[in-house]
């Protein structure tokens, strides 16, 4: 849970670097809510209202932690419109979320491996 919260306390921090775990943490927990928000909506007859709420509330930050994913492997943020392509550009965008950092500092931070304190 305190990846997901890290994320949302830096809601529009495009710059700088997210490992692999901070990102991968973050999307389960946000499927996790999303499924949950789901039932909720399904039980009370809402018609997706909750999930929708969410999913706005929730876009900024995923945006913003997509990007300092794709920094991390090197890559530059508009990589995330390779999503709009159907199916290939959404599978090409989970290849770059499962890479490994890249190693020591790159043009867009340092490596978020080092410094991560337990």
């Amino acid at each position: 849970m305190q990846w997901y919260l890290k994320v949302l306390k830096n809601y529009v921090g495009f710059q700088g670097r997210a490992s692999r775990q901070e990102y991968w943490m973050f999307v389960l927990v946000n499927v996790i809510i999303s499924i949950v928000l789901s039932i909720i909506d399904t039980m009370a007859d809402l018609s997706s209202v909750l999930t929708g709420i969410y999913s706005l509330l929730i876009l900024l930050p995923s945006l913003a932690v997509g990007v300092r994913r794709l920094h991390d492997t090197g890559r530059s943020g508009w990589w995330l419109l390779i999503s709009l392509i159907p199916l290939i550009g959404s599978i090409i965008l989970i290849v770059f979320a499962c890479q490994d950092s890249q190693e020591g500092d790159n043009q867009y931070g340092p490596n978020p491996k080092r410094s991560v304190s337990y």
